[in-house]
């Protein structure tokens, strides 16, 4: 709202977080901020030192990681678990109020706004695939999808070493590659979901084989897609597709 300036440091889709190099601009961005959100957990390692390197006296950093209790090594897409998008909610609200307990009242009235309105059609979304297709089993090509999968009730088949290796730009082993390509030439999963913007060979043969045996395909991407999208309309719009995709797999 009114009374706060966002400034985002990454606003590229096709920029890798993990491997971000701040600029000089970022730095007197960073110098200037009263408040800096990092998600953490090993995610953007650099906007850690970028503030160190900037030390303001009173300066609030809300550390996502920290703030959900995911230590270095876990799962680091916290943003695609609704839950922890709540408790970030929580949390912003409350540093708000610490720097700017004049506007606390503002600050209230914009949370409700957003929690209501703002999010209707994530949250209706997310609770109609819950019901709908709670435990129905499913596939996808890295970790961003497992936090949302556990919100959603599916059964997230693909083994967590896969996820993670694809996730991290490693090599996954040929065992999880080969229970996944058991998976899909099986049928075992109903819908197969992979992120579009980290479509590795071992990705690509995998979505070619699930839609070869009749498997529904979904995408999703780390980051807003467009660039200028809201984190609603960006989430709602692949719910929309992932219930299409779930729907279209069991004729619910």
């Amino acid at each position: 709202g009114s009374r706060v300036h966002v400034t985002s440091v990454i606003t590229s889709p096709a920029t890798d977080p993990h491997d971000y190099e701040p600029t000089a601009a970022d730095a007197r961005t960073v110098a200037g901020a009263r408040m800096v959100i990092v998600n953490g957990i090993g995610y953007d390692p650099w906007a850690e030192k970028l503030i160190a390197a900037n030390p303001v006296s009173g300066r609030i950093v809300l550390n996502v990681g920290d703030l959900v209790g995911i230590k270095p090594g876990g799962n680091p897409h916290r943003w695609y678990s609704p839950p922890d998008a709540q408790l970030v909610i929580d949390a912003i609200v409350r540093d708000y109020d610490k720097l700017d307990p004049k506007n606390s009242g503002y600050f209230a009235r914009q949370r409700t706004s957003f929690e209501t309105k703002g999010l209707a059609q994530y949250k209706q979304l997310i609770a109609t695939i819950r019901r709908k297709y709670h435990g129905v089993p499913v596939g996808a090509s890295e970790s961003i999808f497992a936090p949302l999968a556990q919100a959603l009730g599916l059964k997230l088949l693909t083994p967590p070493t896969f996820l993670k290796a694809i996730s991290e730009g490693s090599d996954p082993t040929a065992a999880d590659k080969t229970t996944i390509d058991d998976q899909i030439a099986d049928r075992q999963i109903k819908v197969w979901v992979f992120n579009s913007q980290n479509s590795t060979p071992d990705v690509k043969r995998i979505t070619d084989a699930a839609r070869k045996h009749g498997i529904s395909v979904t995408t999703i991407t780390e980051t807003l897609v467009p660039a200028s999208a809201s984190f609603q309309d960006w989430q709602s719009r692949q719910l929309l597709a992932l219930a299409a995709a779930l729907a279209q797999a069991t004729g619910r």
